[in-house]
């Protein structure tokens, strides 16, 4: 994986999907004055899987937000919208390379390995460097995994998850056994939710018209895909989602 810093050219920065926010390394060292951020809404992505339209429209919706908050900071976006047919993400790379003259790919990695793989092949296609990114939004790097499951059998969950239970200190005694006596509950949670508690009901997320735009569209484009779109209720926003988060620990968890 590529981590340098990128040259004094122009860089284009792809921000995925699933890495919207203000704490995106891509956009850590991005110069407003120099760089172009590159955000697509790509048939291969939306479709190699049966996506629920909630899902769709929680994506699309959240990236054309944070496109319009990118754009309010100064920075050159160049978006591409579901309708206008871009195939995959390297065509949209490919275009806004040369539309831009831009000399550089930066990219935080992707979580889906099958895309990671295809982005690696990027700069001998391309002819340009392309800078990936460790997503720093992970409680472990990489390279931690790396050395964890070197040498290892058996890759299993379980013992990853204590390990790292062990290195933040979560549920954990002070002699580093963890809360409670169990390091899960998982018999526990397979009895199934009986209704012993109340649920609290939630707060809606308003939509706006940009994500009534999205419904609108997702339902024509979609027809088949699951997910009934007549009550839509996520957050598309970075603060919109924070609130949620913390409604749930407050009144659900």
């Amino acid at each position: 994986m590529v981590d340098e810093q990128p040259t004094s050219s122009r860089v284009l920065r792809l921000i995925l999907g699933d890495q919207l926010g203000g704490a995106s390394p891509v956009l850590s060292d991005a110069d407003p004055e120099r760089d172009v951020i590159l955000m697509a809404e790509v048939a291969e992505e939306a479709t190699y899987v049966r996506h629920n339209r909630h899902k769709i429209v929680l994506i699309f919706s959240a990236m054309r937000h944070f496109a319009q908050e990118l754009r309010e900071r100064g920075f050159a976006v160049e978006y591409r919208s579901f309708d206008e047919g871009v195939k995959s993400l390297r065509a949209a790379v490919e275009e806004a390379l040369e539309k831009h003259s831009a000399e550089a790919i930066a990219v935080t990695a992707p979580g889906e390995y099958r895309l990671l793989a295809e982005m690696q092949g990027w700069e001998a296609e391309l002819g340009v460097p392309v800078l990936i990114r460790e997503d720093s939004r992970f409680l472990c790097p990489t390279e931690d995994f790396d050395r964890w499951a070197s040498g290892r059998k058996q890759l299993r969950m379980e013992y990853f998850y204590r390990d790292m239970r062990r290195r933040y200190g979560i549920l954990i005694d002070a002699d580093g056994e963890p809360e409670g006596g169990q390091w899960n509950y998982d018999a526990d949670n397979r009895s199934g939710w009986r209704g012993k508690e109340s649920v609290p009901d939630r707060p809606d997320a308003k939509a706006d018209e940009v994500t009534r735009e999205v419904i609108e569209f997702v339902n024509k484009a979609f027809p088949d895909n699951p997910g009934d779109l007549d009550e839509f209720r996520l957050a598309v926003t970075e603060e919109g989602a924070e609130a949620q988060f913390d409604w749930f620990l407050n009144n659900a968890l």
